[in-house]
């Protein structure tokens, strides 16, 4: 543990000295940097997805989930995807020295408070190598130094980022350790959640395990990104139509992400007319389905729906996978998703504005959709440019963390002698 705690030391000094300039550069600077970031990126594209290639052969050894897996890969497209968020970054506003609020006094003094950064970030993720790069060039634009930790899964994978990341830098007559990647046993991940004074933010991104794990035993200031228990409610109201294209989408476009939806709830007046062919074509996609007794009376012939448990409600399957339930009214839907949803995201689909502005008003998440897949809550989609996490706490960030979530506050007074009497 000593050697861990001299290493985390270390990056952080290295962090924090680094986090002077950046706090320091103009948005030309920073966004000449993010580009030349892209093109690094680009340039490292085969050594990325070779590096990748090490990762994915040990987890399909490993037994890695699909879900999972697909997580971790990282193709010449995604590679490239993961690149053009960068050039993104660099189209979006600069966040530091946004007046927040100010004012002149009746006595002269003029007072403002302005967006600085938060100085050193650490995060702690799963297999998710895009975020090694999403997560330097939000820390680059916010003026922020990153210490990344990413899972030992893509461990191969996040090296060749890291590497490009940091030549890149260099070359662009920036700091290196403006990113730095924390390599290590569990020791190592201790030492960077204890690292209070020396690193200002701890973000956690992955499985539920993982992120009750940095809230519980950090003593550094964490935010927490939560688990998607995500629900689609199909009201009376419901165009059938809407609500077979969401549904599908929500639960099939990418199943392994946390915006996918895990449950389905159907109001107990349409089931009969919606139920049949949501859970003919769910099934037709790969979907296991997990549905509650009145769920399973209106699965058409050949269609298998297994019985559904409590535990089935409370899961992220992260997979194609899916819970289903039958309910009285909107307040059934409303009870249900109060006591199984993750505060993540939850979409109503409805023609009737008053059942959606109750939607909208009483669930208690971090995004509430209405006629929307869950699939929207993103940053990208939101036009925030790449994230950092979703956040599911409701202090200085929830929902969709970018720019602005990645900066605190000074309060700039300016006077011209007054003194207080």
């Amino acid at each position: 543990m000593t050697d861990s705690i001299a290493t985390v030391t270390d990056l952080a000094e290295r962090a924090r000295v680094a986090s002077r300039t950046l706090a320091l550069l103009t948005r030309a600077d920073k966004d000449a940097a993010l580009l030349a970031l892209a093109d690094a990126v680009d340039a490292a594209t085969d050594d990325v997805v070779a590096a990748n290639a090490e990762d994915l052969q040990r987890g399909r050894e490993g037994g890695m989930a699909t879900g999972l897996l697909d997580r971790l890969t990282l193709d010449a497209d995604r590679v490239a995807a993961v690149a053009d968020a960068l050039r993104d970054l660099a189209g979006l506003p600069d966040p530091l020295g946004e007046v927040v609020r100010g004012s002149t006094l009746a006595n002269g003094l003029q007072i403002r408070q302005v967006r600085v950064p938060m100085g050193v970030v650490g995060m702690i993720y799963e297999a998710r190598p895009n975020v090694t790069v999403d997560a330097a060039g939000l820390g680059l634009k916010s003026g922020n130094a990153m210490i990344l930790r990413g899972g030992s899964a893509a461990a191969s994978t996040n090296r060749a980022l890291v590497a490009a990341l940091r030549s890149a830098l260099t070359a662009h007559g920036l700091p290196a350790d403006a990113v730095q990647l924390l390599e290590g046993d569990h020791d190592a991940v201790k030492a960077l959640m204890t690292a209070r004074g020396l690193v200002d933010l701890l973000i956690p991104r992955g499985g539920a395990g993982l992120i009750q794990a940095v809230v519980t035993e950090s003593t550094v200031p964490v935010i927490e990104t939560g688990v998607g228990n995500c629900h689609v409610y199909v009201d009376a109201a419901a165009d059938p139509d809407k609500a077979l294209a969401i549904v599908l989408n929500a639960k099939t476009h990418r199943p392994s992400v946390c915006n996918a939806a895990e449950s389905l709830l159907v109001h107990r007046s349409v089931a009969a007319d919606v139920l049949p062919d949501v859970l003919r074509d769910l099934a037709g996609a790969g979907v296991v389905l997990h549905g509650d007794d009145a769920t399973r009376e209106h699965a058409p012939d050949g269609v298998v729906v297994e019985p559904a448990t409590d535990e089935d409600f409370d899961t992220e399957y992260l997979a194609l996978e899916m819970s289903v339930a039958v309910v009285d009214d909107l307040d059934a839907a409303l009870a249900h998703v109060r006591r199984h949803g993750s505060g993540h995201t939850e979409a109503i689909v409805t023609e009737d504005r008053a059942a959606a502005r109750r939607w909208t008003a009483e669930v208690d998440a971090a995004a509430v959709l209405v006629n929307a897949s869950t699939r929207f809550t993103d940053g990208g989609e939101f036009g925030f440019g790449a994230e950092i996490g979703i956040s599911t706490q409701k202090l200085h960030a929830r929902g969709p963390m970018a720019l602005p979530e990645l900066t605190t506050t000074k309060w700039v007074v300016e006077g011209d002698g007054q003194i207080r009497g």
